[in-house]
């Protein structure tokens, strides 16, 4: 049986909306060497692009992430993942409408660029000669 993420996921991939079309069109096919996924579960939440290698999500906000309670649940969402280890991009709808393609590569770019994690309090030591500068 499927967790309700993985259902949840499913059922946004086959109802994307045209920003997420767009989107995808450019970034699937991993040309500038960062592979997403869409509609990907990410604990509770499913992510409308997310970059494994680098536990990148890529939020589109179109216009309704402002209205009623979006807002506080995005927050909270973005909270979680802050938390677990992710980095969070938000991408305005309006921009992929304006220019999918620049869209698409400042994502790529920002995907691409090295997660560094500060050292976990009580984890294991730095490999011999990474405690240095």
């Amino acid at each position: 049986m499927l967790r309700p993420e993985s259902a949840t996921a499913r059922r946004l991939r086959r109802a994307m909306t045209l920003p997420e079309v767009l989107l995808w069109q450019r970034v699937r096919s991993a040309a500038a060497g960062v592979k997403f996924r869409r509609q990907h579960p990410v604990g509770p939440y499913v992510a409308d692009f997310y970059c494994a290698a680098t536990r990148t999500v890529v939020e589109i906000d179109g216009e309704a992430h402002g209205r009623g309670e979006r807002p506080e649940r995005d927050l909270s969402r973005d909270a979680f993942l802050y938390a677990n280890g992710y980095r969070v991009l938000h991408v305005p709808a309006a921009e992929i409408h304006r220019d999918a393609d620049a869209a698409a590569q400042a994502i790529a770019a920002y995907a691409a660029t090295p997660l560094h994690h500060p050292a976990v309090p009580g984890g294991p030591p730095p490999h011999a000669g990474e405690d240095r500068e």
